[in-house]
């Protein structure tokens, strides 16, 4: 019989306390957090194009706090770091660019150029993205922006709205054997509409 050690024991102990200590589903967090910044600059994107009569400024706040209790949180694996840095880094760009075009708009100043700030690059989404098995998220944030900028903004979410792309996506594909499709906005009657077309078909060119 294998003799007992105590230090083994309380090592066990040790591992499992801190395995229970350890909040779950933290990458679901921060996906939500990476979400709901995305959402943010889309409202943005909407006051200055005068779809909102006020800046959403209390979701930046509630982010801004939201990233704080993030950073706070226990025994952040090194990948979860470079993750919450990321985020991080976006939010501090994308909050300095939001609020001085903001403090523009009200002096009445002509807004800077967008180039100055350290800004995403996205997919250009008038001149077309092409897409196979899913919809990568700046995809659908491009579609979604470019429509928001049109003044045709889907009525539902951000998430919604991807999920609806790959609705669409799926259904192309499976009516006519398509390997990819082409989702891309449109201008027609003034305002920006989302066209969809097949390209090539499986197994072939």
């Amino acid at each position: 019989m294998a003799q007992y050690d105590p230090r083994s024991s309380y090592k066990a102990q040790r591992e499992a306390r801190a395995a229970a200590a350890k909040p779950k589903n933290r990458d679901a967090e921060l996906s939500r957090f990476e979400t709901r910044l995305r959402q943010l600059r889309i409202e943005y994107e909407k006051f200055f194009n005068g779809a909102l009569l006020v800046p959403p400024e209390e979701e930046r706040l509630n982010l801004q706090a939201e990233l704080r209790r993030l950073r706070q949180l226990p025994q952040l694996t090194s990948v979860e770091s470079f993750r919450l840095n990321g985020l991080e880094a976006r939010f501090n760009s994308f909050s300095e660019l939001f609020q001085r075009r903001v403090r523009d708009r009200e002096e009445g100043r002509t807004p800077r150029a967008a180039a100055a700030a350290p800004v995403e690059e996205r997919p250009d989404a008038r001149a077309g993205i092409v897409v196979d098995s899913s919809l990568p998220p700046d995809a659908v944030e491009a579609l979604y922006v470019g429509l928001a900028q049109g003044g045709s903004a889907p009525k539902f979410d951000l998430d919604s709205f991807g999920r609806y792309l790959g609705q669409q996506l799926s259904s192309i594909q499976q009516k006519t054997g398509a390997s990819r499709v082409q989702f891309r906005l449109q201008e027609k009657d003034g305002k920006l509409r989302l066209k969809a077309k097949p390209i090539g078909r499986r197994g072939g060119s």
